[in-house]
């Protein structure tokens, strides 16, 4: 009986990972230019709580916004620097109130919006002061409003309230711990009680407490699962899990909420599920599919998640063993 039943989970393991689960290619949308749901190096990408996509599109200095399978919805902005101009924006965020936060990279400065693209505010300007910043990159919102800017050029973290108040900051350059080389991707918990960090040339993933608080690290540079080669863009999951846009390896890699390792896809190359050097992730509300900004190839990809199947056959033939 021992031995019927050693037997029996072979067979329904096998069944099960004839096919793994994993993250497969569902589409996309865009194409190098200017025209409308067109790009010119998208790198920031954010989700609206109606699903909406928000796309930094870098060189045409505007932002434009999608349905969630890529349908053109509208757009804002141009080069400029006036409200609601631009200079190669790069990050993007949205609320939960559904306002849009732009880092405009090249002005050093945050602007917002309604979600359909209305100037409310802005805050920052160059320099190293507070509330000052040098080529800000990623933006994250937190559950509280508060927003979180990697802060590139001065290897730190600035977070503000949602109107742009300063609130604190935390880090200086080198390799230590709470330390950054080009600080740029940054990611909030759904909880908000941890900030994820991409450390672009420590070729490492940090994350800290709401109040920047070291909690933790994993990377180093290579190819390897878990290793990185400039990460960019940094996402979480409603279940915390870690997604991390792999540039210059040419994919996205994920993990759990301390940096286990947990799975990857992509390779260099402009088919289906290929990547140009990807620079934006995001995950929706719901953690069932995950957005790229596959920059250089000037196109947003989805992905969804997708569990194995067991074949009724294989399940009937498990339950006769025990007859």
């Amino acid at each position: 009986m021992k031995r019927t039943a050693f037997y029996a989970v072979a067979v329904f393991a096998a069944a099960v990972t004839s096919g793994l689960a994993a993250w497969v290619y569902e589409g996309k949308w865009g194409a190098s230019g200017s025209q409308l749901g067109q790009f010119d190096k998208p790198t920031g990408i954010g989700l609206a709580p109606n699903g909406n996509v928000y796309v930094a599109d870098t060189y045409n200095h505007r932002v434009q916004y999608f349905t969630w399978e890529g349908h053109f919805r509208g757009n804002w902005g141009k080069s400029g620097s006036g409200d609601g101009e631009f200079r190669y924006p790069e990050g993007i965020a949205v609320a939960t109130n559904g306002n849009v936060y732009v880092a405009d990279t090249a002005r050093h400065r945050i602007q917002y919006f309604t979600p359909t693209g209305s100037f409310i505010g802005k805050w920052g300007s160059q320099g190293a002061g507070d509330g000052q910043f040098e080529r800000p990159f990623g933006i994250a919102v937190a559950p509280n409003g508060n927003v979180y800017v990697g802060d590139t050029e001065n290897d730190r973290v600035q977070y503000f309230t949602a109107s742009g108040s300063f609130l604190g900051k935390w880090g200086a350059s080198g390799s230590g711990n709470g330390q950054f080389n080009r600080s740029m991707g940054v990611a909030v918990l759904p909880s908000g009680a941890r900030v994820y960090i991409g450390d672009r040339l420590n070729f490492r993933v940090q994350y800290f407490t709401s109040s920047g608080s070291f909690l933790g690290k994993w990377g180093s540079q290579g190819s390897g699962d878990g290793q990185f080669n400039r990460p960019y863009g940094v996402a979480t999951a409603p279940n915390a899990n870690v997604f991390v846009a792999d540039i210059y390896n040419a994919r996205i890699q994920y993990f759990t909420p301390d940096g286990s390792f947990l799975g990857k896809w992509g390779t260099r190359g402009s088919g289906n599920g290929e990547f140009y050097y990807p620079e934006g992730v995001v995950v929706s509300a719901n953690g069932s599919r995950v957005y790229v900004a596959d920059t250089f190839n000037d196109r947003i990809q989805y992905f969804r998640w997708t569990e194995p199947a067991v074949a009724p056959s294989s399940v009937g033939r498990i339950k006769a063993l025990f007859r």
